[in-house]
């Protein structure tokens, strides 16, 4: 597995690894051949984002691009023709706006490290397909995050 950074502190690098791996493993991909890019921007660089791609002109705390069409419970394996020519599947892109996080982290008294890891699991789970529009699936995507958060000590009472 790949992951590009880009602003993320080298501390994180190896958690958010970390975090992918057994996101990855829980939704039943044990995929190692794919990429993702994760980047830490600021306020005005996620509000610039979210204005032109999805029309919404606000700050937000996530946005992921996913580069495959895939849906909630779909397997990695079933993308092999969306594969590079090194054999590594592409996912997309997590952005996470950094002062959006901290904000949150405070407002919702815990760390800062638990509520970045939060916005990247839910951001990764939107690449590999989950999404929230229903109640139904927000609540699977909401308890999927937990359990994954709980695996790495980060549970809500852990932090």
């Amino acid at each position: 597995m790949k992951i590009y950074f880009n602003n993320v502190p080298l501390i994180m690098k190896k958690h958010f690894r970390k975090l992918a791996k057994l996101t990855l493993e829980l939704t039943g991909n044990q995929d190692k051949d794919i990429a993702l890019g994760l980047s830490f921007i600021s306020d005005d660089g996620i509000q610039a984002l979210n204005k032109e791609k999805r029309g919404v002109d606000r700050v937000t705390d996530v946005l992921s691009f996913p580069l495959l069409d895939i849906h909630e419970g779909q397997k990695l394996s079933q993308f092999d023709s969306e594969r590079l020519p090194n054999n590594i599947l592409p996912l997309g892109d997590i952005v996470i706006c950094k002062a959006k996080a901290k904000a949150q982290a405070k407002e919702y008294n815990h760390s800062y490290k638990r509520e970045v890891s939060f916005l990247f699991v839910h951001g990764l789970l939107h690449l590999l397909g989950y999404d929230h529009m229903e109640k139904e699936e927000e609540a699977r995507m909401m308890n999927l995050t937990e359990n994954i958060l709980l695996n790495v000590g980060l549970g809500r009472k852990d932090d």
